[in-house]
């Protein structure tokens, strides 16, 4: 026999009412005695001996005894209860609710069959049995609880659970919770509200429907309680057990998380009007709701941790984080995925933005970091939103703290260092207050801009309306724009180099001179003219109001504008014609008129190449300028310079000066010694002479004319000069492409098909958005190399009298064919070496100007090493075995005349033709030390270019550190901190704490390295927080570095953005620092595909190289590469630099392409993990021959790749194998995955504004939002084929294009990132054949990395270690270049030598 007893709603039925209807369910239940006590008390009660809260509480009490003692059973239940985690017998009730039962009661058979099918099915009210029939209790429904059980004894004790729940304010007096005594006013005794734990817990609104408290309906007014067993604070166990019942706490008025600590989970917190609860486990009728809140908490805790720690890492690292962790035990989900924090980005994004809201104020915001800013923009997250309203809130975050291998320490500096940027900074706070603070704009648009500043944080309490000074300027604290926020950084990172910016001219100061009123001083030579030259009259010195100016002497110069600084220059001649009294200025530079800008030492000036005549009226006064020449002893000074101040000024007329500077370039290098001869004394300009050298090296010049020949219209040469370079007949030269064209008509490239007009938008309703032909990585607009000529004759036309015209030099060459120019095309070019050329006997004639430079063609039989060999020898050499007749479209031997050209020239007894090199005297290696090394990448290009001996290496992260070892076995590789370092060497230790050999100073000879820019990268604009993080970044430390050891030469290298960080701050105080220190320096931008790569990877590197030794130039590039990737010039200050590169995007090969890359690895798998396998054939290009090595190696080693889910495997299956095919491509439609389940096709719900329809009429958006109104969450979808999110977003983010990208077989990698994902920053990472990513040997290969380099860890850390490191033939190019500048100085040391002897 059943009994079911329904519950009604609570509102409007008084505590009377209450406790009759409890007291009539049990009665039955209770013993004769307690039966007999009710009836008493009832009657007491109506014959109003007791009152009726007198009566409630022993009523209450009564029963609280009576149905614990029974039988002492309820001690078994509790037990049970215990080890189960949750209480017997109960179940949900608010999703099955019906929309028409006001009173929010279940079915009873949903109840039925969500609890227990087998259960009976009674058809309610209350039934009697006989004595002998034992009660059973059917269901149960009271306070959002539904009961179902069947025996007695348990049900006795949650019928007590149930019945006896407290309202909040009686639950709260309860001595277990020994917060307050039972007082009426012991609320208002505290300050703050208590803190409780609570079990067993399930939210429901004011009708009994369960509800989730993260959706919004707090926020909306919405009133939500929660029934539970509460518990003390400090009571860590989840079951009941201990707990005091509650009914009906709330309503909730907030929702909280804490816990952002690093610890295992996150802790979520309720706030009513009595007291906070933190939430422990959840009733199991509220589970799967709470478990859905749990993944999207936990997901943030995990965002918020890793960003706090890590502000660089990129969406990549992120999704590798996520992917690789293991939930906390307890949870009811196994694993993350990219699925999960899409699912969950808005969620995620609002906890950040909460986060950051309720840190410090001088923090860096996580919202603004690049993972973040990549989030939001794939996920299409709204910012701001329910922000200012809503009733939810990380509460008491905790600082973060960085693990001790998670992170460097506080920066290590030099004195001078330190003083360097804590002078600047200090000047720049203190200009910044001046000027009342940066006032910040807002976006206007979202919801935390429209709400009134709060009047209660530190913020508006300064503002004047709310009685503040006014003084600091700043925004409500709740009212940051999170919209600005994140343009401010994205515009900071974003640089747009291929616009073309506005330059500044430079600044003539002649022109503003001259413009000024001349002054009224009498002016009168000293002594008599020593030269008259024409109508000039020279003199050494001249008296200027009572003051004697001598050649030699420095003056300044006024403008007519007063905010101009005073110019200064140096005189060097003094004359009078006929048009007054003038002087020849050299000028010299200010250090704010130089790269260096505000960061310069007001004092300081450089020496540039500006120079012109001035009238001496013009001249202010005299100054005096020092040369600064360093010390003898300057390698062992490092660490010890104190003073940042180089000179006292105290008239305002005391400058020095100690390096020249290149303003289009940006270098500043040692002055060059110009030794004017005697009689030139008194008119000898540097700045004149270097214009004149520079000029005739620019000019071709010919010497030893031919005179036996006969030739009426032309004089022959056997020798012409240009550049610096000698050129003689039989000599080989590189000339533009476009001096000459070839008889065979080019190949054109393989034209793709155009966009399909007949595509079927139903099936590929993405397809529409590839309205572009342009293809990322295609190299389809790639210049051609050089052309490679033979000189057959170096001649000048004669004129109308016989004398060769000099003025014009002309060049008859022999053409070389690139294999790719034949009739075969560019598949020729595939399989043959990038040196190899073909004779050829057809002719041209050219200008000696057009000649980019000298190189080396040899024939191939007539060498005495292998082709191999030669061509490894040295720089521009070729070879050629063959000659090609383009007429006949045929390959035949070279004639006589090609071959003898060797050995003898043409000229008679006049030299050879082909130049032989003399040997280079050997280049000793500089003992290097690889700060920052990662893998070793850097390292490994100095190893090849054999200039560096790499004896130290600094890494803190393990299993590069251990890679760095694998290669480099000689090396002592420091994983600790780089600051921990430098202080024990400061301090004098010789060794580190493992014992560890440190090196000393002195020992070092070159110092590389590439600090990483945490803190500081994603900041629009310096203020005293950001100041702080850059001064204790890992850039201060590496140039601390330098300023200890003080090497020969230093590099540092970085992302390309590195020069625009803050309006180039972060490069203006790179190069103070290292002109203080007295280096000459120089910064460029290089495109890593220039040098040998199929890859996209521009960096930012600065050279550096000691007083007396040679600064590097920026090597030319080698090969051709796509314009669009090769835009490297750098603005700063509005001023546009250029590298020192002459040859323009041109070079000396074609292009390295995907397919010369990784096109003989055999076929993998999605997740293939066998880290050793064989090669299964022969290297088919020139770049395969030489990535695999001259050793055998028929082992190939981590050819592995990462193991994608079932959903992203099943895209990249459906994505085409054709050129530029990307997620546009994928058709909408429901496949099976390998995981057994099945993808959803994506449905289109709404119009597109911006797009309209599709051809047949169908709808394009796939969100509110498309139609111009705010995103709906409702409209999410996931486990689609075509990634929802994309085109949710595309429309503002072109397209997403290129993600679930192809490579092209014939094109380039994007930049090479430290994790391949389909829809990460760098989406083209699918192979262009394999459903799959890209494996860790092919990005390997295309940075560059021979096949013999070995990683370390497991899949993702090779990943990583190979897309942080820096190309090898990048720095190798790079270091041929310091090898040159060591052999340059080693041959002028010996020329010297040799001088002394003579």
């Amino acid at each position: 026999m059943g009994l079911e007893v329904l519950e009604k709603d609570e509102d409007g039925i008084s505590d009377e009412d209450l406790v009759k209807e409890k007291v009539e369910l049990v009665q039955d239940f209770l013993h004769a005695d307690a039966q007999d006590q009710l009836s008493s008390l009832k009657a007491k009660m109506k014959s109003s001996e007791i009152s009726m809260d007198g009566y409630l509480s022993k009523v209450k009490a009564l029963l609280g005894r009576e149905l614990c003692v029974e039988n002492g059973s309820h001690g078994d239940v509790v037990e049970q209860n215990c080890k189960n985690g949750k209480t017997n017998g109960s179940a949900a009730n608010g999703d099955s609710h019906k929309e028409e039962d006001d009173d929010g009661l279940m079915d009873t058979k949903e109840a039925d069959a969500m609890k227990s099918p087998s259960a009976p099915k009674g058809k309610g009210g209350r039934k009697s049995k006989s004595d002998s029939e034992p009660k059973s209790f059917c269901r149960v429904k009271q306070y959002g609880v539904i009961l179902v059980e069947q025996s007695m004894k348990p049900l006795l004790f949650l019928l007590m659970f149930v019945y006896l729940q407290l309202d909040e304010p009686e639950m709260l007096t309860d001595e277990r919770l020994s917060l307050f005594d039972s007082n009426e006013d012991g609320f208002e005794n505290y300050e703050e509200l208590p803190q409780h734990k609570i079990t067993n817990f399930c939210v429901y609104d004011k009708r009994g429907h369960l509800c989730p408290f993260d959706s919004g309906l707090i926020e909306k007014n919405v009133e939500l309680y929660f029934s539970c067993a509460v518990k003390p604070i400090y009571d860590d166990n989840p079951c009941m057990d201990g707990g005091v019942p509650a009914k009906k706490l709330g309503p909730i008025n907030a929702w909280w998380i804490t816990g952002f600590d690093g610890g295992e989970k996150a802790l979520i917190g309720f706030t009513t009007a009595f007291a906070d609860y933190i939430l422990m486990d959840p009733r199991e009728e509220y589970a799967p709701i709470f478990a859905v809140m749990q993944e999207k908490i936990y997901m943030s805790k995990m965002v918020v941790e890793f960003l706090q720690k890590n502000p660089d890492v990129s969406y990549e690292d992120l999704l590798n984080k996520i992917e690789t962790t293991v939930p906390p035990a307890g949870l009811n989900f196994n694993r993350f995925t990219e699925d999960t924090l899409l699912r969950h980005a808005q969620f995620v994004v609002e906890q950040v933005e909460s986060y950051d809201e309720a840190g410090d104020s001088d923090e860096q915001p996580i919202i603004v970091t690049p993972c973040m800013r990549d989030l939001i923009k794939l996920a299409g997250v709204t910012l701001g939103k329910r922000r200012a309203a809503r009733r939810q809130a990380i509460r008491h975050p905790t600082k973060i703290e960085k693990d001790s291998k998670g992170g460097p320490t506080r920066a290590t500096t030099t004195k001078l260092v330190y003083k360097i940027f804590d002078t600047f900074f200090s000047d720049q706070i203190d200009q910044n207050e001046k000027d009342g603070g940066i006032k910040r704009q807002r976006c206007g648009v979202c919801e935390v801009c429209l709400v009134p500043d709060c009047g209660k944080c530190s913020a508006c309490k300064d503002m004047i309306k709310f009685g503040g000074s006014g003084r600091s300027k700043q925004a409500c604290q709740k009212r940051r724009c999170p919209n600005l926020a994140v343009k401010e950084a994205e515009d900071d990172e974003n640089i747009e180099e291929e616009e073309m910016l506005p330059v500044k001219a430079p600044s003539k100061k002649v022109s503003k001179a001259k413009t000024k009123k001349q002054s009224n001083g009498k002016l009168t030579w000293v002594g008599d003219s020593i030269k008259t030259e024409g109508k000039k009259q020279y003199y050494m010195k001249v008296c200027m109001d009572n003051e004697v100016l001598e050649v030699g002497d420095c003056v300044s110069v006024s403008s007519d504008d007063p905010s101009i600084l005073l110019y200064l220059a140096r005189i060097t001649s003094l004359w009078e014609d006929n048009n007054g009294k003038w002087f020849h200025a050299h000028w010299f530079c200010r250090g704010t008129d130089t790269v260096l800008g505000e960061s310069s030492d007001p004092l300081e000036l450089f020496l540039v190449e500006d120079c012109e005549d001035m009238q001496l009226s013009y001249v202010e006064g005299k100054v005096n300028v020092m040369y600064k020449a360093p010390s003898d002893n300057w390698f062992m000074e490092g660490g010890m310079v104190e003073d940042i101040k180089v000179i006292d000024d105290d008239n305002g007329k005391n400058f020095f000066y100690q390096l020249w500077y290149e303003g289009d370039c940006a270098r500043f290098e040692t002055p060059p010694t110009f030794t004017p001869q005697e009689d030139c004394k008194y008119n000898f300009c540097a700045s004149c002479s270097r214009a004149e050298e520079r000029e005739e090296k620019e000019t071709p010049r010919v010497f030893e004319p031919i005179k036996d020949e006969d030739h009426d219209s032309k004089a022959l040469y056997v020798l012409a000069c240009l550049k610096g370079e000698q050129f003689r007949v039989g000599d080989n030269c590189y000339l533009p492409p476009d001096a000459y064209n070839f008889s065979v008509k080019a190949a054109s490239p393989v034209k793709r098909p155009h966009r399909k007009e007949d595509v079927d938008e139903e099936l590929y309703p993405e397809y529409y958005r590839k309205h572009s032909d342009y293809i990322k990585g295609s190299n389809l607009d790639a210049p051609e190399p050089f052309r490679v000529g033979r000189i057959k004759e170096i001649f000048c036309h004669r004129r109308s009298n016989g004398k060769a015209d000099v003025s014009e030099v002309k060049l008859r060459l022999y053409k070389f064919y690139r294999p790719e120019n034949t009739h075969k095309g560019a598949k020729a070019g595939y399989h043959t070496d990038i040196n190899q050329l073909y004779w050829s006997d057809e002719e041209v004639t050219v200008n000696m100007s057009e000649v980019l430079g000298r190189c080396r063609v040899e024939y191939g039989e007539d060498l005495n090493e292998t082709v191999q060999d030669f061509s490894s020898g040295g720089p521009d050499r070729f070879y050629f075995l063959e000659a090609y007749n383009a007429k006949s479209k045929s390959f035949e031997d070279p004639p006589n005349h090609a071959r003898s050209a060797v050995n003898k020239g043409k000229g008679k007894g006049k030299g050879k033709g082909n130049y032989s090199e003399p040997q280079d005297p050997k280049v000793p290696k500089l003992r290097t030390l690889d700060v920052f090394s990662g893998c070793g990448g850097l390292s490994e290009g100095f190893h090849q270019a054999g200039i560096a001996e790499t004896l130290w290496a600094i890494e803190m992260w393990d299993p590069a550190a251990q890679a760095f070892r694998l290669n480099n076995p000689g090396t002592t590789v420091f994983t600790e901190d780089c600051n921990v370092l430098l202080k024990l060497v400061m301090s004098g230790e010789k060794t580190n704490s493992l014992g560890q050999r440190l090196p000393q100073k002195g020992d070092v000879e070159m110092l590389c390295g590439g600090p990483p820019c945490q803190g500081f990268s994603g900041m629009n604009r310096f203020n005293s927080r950001t100041y702080s993080k850059f001064k204790n970044s890992l850039v201060v430390s590496y140039l601390s570095y330098c300023d200890y050891y003080r090497p020969k030469f230093f590099l540092l290298e970085n992302v390309r953005n590195f020069v625009s960080f803050k309006s180039s701050m972060v490069l203006k105080l790179t190069l103070r620092c290292l002109v203080r220190m007295g280096y000459q320096c120089t910064f460029g931008v290089l495109q890593a595909g220039q040098y040998g790569v199929a890859q996209t990877r521009r960096r930012a590197i600065i050279l550096a190289a000691a007083p007396g030794e040679k600064l590097p130039r920026y090597p030319e590039p080698l090969h051709v590469f796509a314009p669009r990737a090769c835009s490297l010039n750098v603005v700063v200050d509005d001023k546009k630099y250029f590298s020192n590169v002459t040859r323009g995007n041109g070079g000396v090969y074609r292009t390295i392409t995907v397919r010369d890359t990784m096109s003989d690895l055999p076929e993998i798998r999605n997740g293939a993990s066998a880290l050793e396998i064989s090669y299964n054939g022969e290297p088919q290009s020139w770049f395969q021959r030489q990535i695999r090595g001259t050793q055998y190696q028929p082992i190939l080693k981590d050819h592995i790749c990462k193991d994608l889910s079932a959903l992203v495997a099943a895209r990249m299956r459906h994505i085409p194998l054709a050129p530029g095919s990307d997620w546009r491509d994928l058709p909408n439609i429901e496949v099976r995955l390998r995981d057994g389940t099945s993808s959803k096709k994506l449905r289109y719900t709404h119009p597109d504004k911006k797009n309209g329809r599709s051809s047949s009429g169908a709808l394009r958006g796939v969100c509110t939002c498309s139609g111009g109104v705010p995103c709906d969450p409702a409209d999410r979808q996931f486990n689609t084929l075509i990634p929802w999110c994309l085109p949710h977003t595309g429309n503002r983010h072109n397209h997403w294009a290129g993600l679930y990208g192809r490579l092209e077989w014939d094109g380039f990698f994007s930049t090479t990132v430290t994790n391949p994902e389909p829809m990460g920053k760098q989406g083209r990472v699918l192979h262009p054949e394999q459903h799959r990513v890209v494996s860790v040997r092919e990005c390997a290969r295309s940075q560059g990395f021979p096949d013999t380099y070995r990683f370390f860890g497991n899949v993702l850390d090779k990943h990583r270690q190979v897309g942080n490191a820096v190309p090898p033939p990048l720095s190798r190019a790079i270091g041929l270049e310091i090898k040159k500048c060591v052999l340059e100085r080693i041959k002028e040391h010996d020329d010297t030598k040799e001088n002394e002897k003579g």
